[in-house]
């Protein structure tokens, strides 16, 4: 690979503790290293900010969920389209966009990696056959547990071990990454017209709470070692008042201790926490309580969350928590699509608008943004909109936009049609933070890679880490107006993937070299759990259990991260 030498630039590396020194960073054979040949290609940094490439925690980009959004949802096209070009395929679509696109748009803001949120296991190839046809990011997928009646089964009986081996041989058979919870419970209840909206109701027929179902997925979690913290989408999800369901449910984290195998210190992740901290009893009451959570937060050590911050944008809802689909089109009244997975999961799909003119999406706005600025560690605090939940990923630079400038969140309140009571009802008027180049560097790079158990490979420009290098227009000794902050994260000056340039001046001048992370967990044999496993797909499953595990030339350039909890 040839060599390359990013020259004078602004550093900002979490990883290093490098806070805008100017500096070099060399890259050899697809790694950083200390230093390059007099023959390395020179790139001209100066006045210009560099940074590792961004790793995005938690977005809906690919699987059945989202092929049903792109075929529910076609006018989602005619927002924006790419002809083809000599380096890049044609691409459209705006909440949902192609492969393609999701691939393109994610280089050009300078992201590398990317977790889809939720993989139903019984439709992996799907999700790992729209994964390999995205371009340029490595990604990885998270399987949903917390609605499987294997899990449901050994955690009701206090089978912890049992409950690890199937977990183990389904990451294994999936080719996924983490433990994914949605709505515990909750979407099982669904399936008898029912809802878990509390930790301690039950689930029907199984005889458990949601409350049992995350304890127990974090010990068996912590019993195999993954590299990732369960990662959770609690009850009750957008609810008025769930601030006390999210608050019950990150304290079943605190007698749980976390298995450092891979560098991490926590034992749960909270996704899109915005939707999880709403206050009031009725939408005319909603009102934030982002500053309670985040008292919470702020104090438990072992959690780790991310935003979910609004955009303000017509987007597509897209979600494994089938009830809460069926709840938002009985609100907004748009088409409705709901799909029930066999023993494993469910989903829906509802498009939405979050519109500067309704009170209660000007209220989400500000609660977004409440939690980035409220975080006493930007470590453990990481910005995302639950693509396309609260909308678009493409929207980043607006969210660092807002984030980093007082000024830009005083515009965008003015504008509000019912401003007075939004303020009334939030925090946001009275913030005057703003976050630095660091702390974004922290939320968006050196803190996911650090909470996925990746930080030896992503989120920093350490010698011996991948070659994701970022070069950002925008110099941080000047002022900038608001305008000038979004635009320069649109569209890096430069992006090295993997020691390929893959985005010079805002355009894909390649495809890159991506490839698919997945966790091969082994445990000790388990006879019964294989057994149970056999006996389920002969009764229940409507495919054989030999067409069920996804095969490796499904992957593109799989990275197997190998976790041995034999005993």
């Amino acid at each position: 690979m040839t060599e390359y030498l990013i020259k004078n630039g602004f550093v900002f590396d979490p990883v290093q503790g490098i806070k805008g020194d100017k500096a070099d960073v060399a890259v050899k054979d697809g790694r950083i290293v200390t230093g390059v040949s007099s023959g390395a290609k020179v790139i001209d940094a100066a006045g210009k900010t560099v940074m590792a490439g961004a790793v995005e925690i938690h977005a809906h980009i690919a699987g059945p969920k989202v092929n049903e959004g792109r075929n529910y949802r076609p006018e989602d096209k005619l927002f924006t389209y790419t002809p083809k070009s000599r380096q890049s395929r044609m691409a459209g679509g705006f909440s949902i966009p192609t492969t393609f696109k999701t691939g393109y748009e994610y280089a050009r803001m300078g992201y590398t990696t990317a977790m889809e949120a939720a993989m139903p296991p019984l439709y992996a190839r799907h999700v790992h056959e729209e994964m390999r046809d995205t371009p340029i990011i490595d990604e990885g997928a998270y399987p949903v547990f917390g609605n499987n009646w294997f899990v449901m089964e050994y955690l009701k009986n206090g089978e912890i071990e049992n409950a690890a081996a199937y977990i183990a041989w389904l990451l294994r058979a999936s080719k996924g990454y983490a433990i994914k919870v949605v709505n515990p419970g909750g979407t099982e209840a669904w399936s008898w017209g029912l809802n878990c909206l509390t930790v301690n109701d039950p689930v029907p027929y199984f005889d458990i709470t949601p409350a049992e179902i995350m304890t127990g997925l974090m010990q068996a979690n912590e019993f195999l070692g993954l590299p990732h913290s369960m990662h959770v989408h609690q009850n009750s999800l957008g609810n008025p008042g769930n601030y006390t369901v999210t608050l019950d449910s990150l304290k079943l984290a605190e007698k749980i201790k976390p298995n450092n195998k891979f560098g991490r210190d926590t034992v749960l992740h909270s996704t899109h926490l915005q939707f999880h901290s709403y206050g009031g009893d009725n939408w005319g009451n909603f009102e934030s309580k982002s500053k309670e959570v985040m008292d919470y937060v702020n104090r438990q050590k072992n959690i780790t969350i991310d935003t979910g911050c609004v955009t303000l944008d017509e987007t597509t809802t897209m979600t494994a928590d089938g009830p809460f689909e069926h709840h938002l089109t009985e609100l907004n009244h748009l088409k409705w699509a709901n799909i029930d997975v066999e023993l494993e999961t469910g989903s829906g799909v509802v498009p939405y608008v979050y519109s500067p003119d309704i009170k209660v999406c000007e209220i989400q706005w500000a609660i977004g943004l409440e939690i980035a600025l409220l975080t006493k560690d930007h470590m453990r605090t990481f910005i995302t909109t639950d693509h396309p939940n609260a909308g678009p990923f493409i929207r980043y630079p607006r969210i660092i936009k807002w984030l980093m400038s007082a000024e830009a969140r005083k515009e965008r309140i003015d504008s509000f049609k019912h401003s007075a009571k939004m303020i009334d009802a939030t925090l946001i008027a009275g913030m005057d933070r703003e976050i630095s180049l660091y702390e974004l560097a922290q939320m968006t790079r050196a803190g996911p890679a650090k909470a996925l158990g990746l930080a030896n490979l992503y989120g920093g420009l350490a010698p011996g880490m991948d070659g994701d290098v970022v070069v950002y227009n925008f110099n941080p000794e000047k002022d900038h107006k608001p305008d000038e902050i979004e635009k320069a994260f649109s569209a890096a000056a430069f992006v090295l993937k993997r020691g390929t340039p893959v985005v010079v001046d805002g355009e894909i001048v390649s495809n890159g070299n991506k490839r698919t992370l997945w966790v091969d967990a082994k445990t000790d044999e388990n006879p019964q759990v294989m057994r149970d496993i056999r006996d389920k797909f002969l009764r229940y499953y409507s495919i054989n259990m030999n067409n069920y595990e996804v095969a490796g030339h499904f992957l593109t350039n799989p990275m197997a991260i190998e976790v041995d909890a034999t005993r």
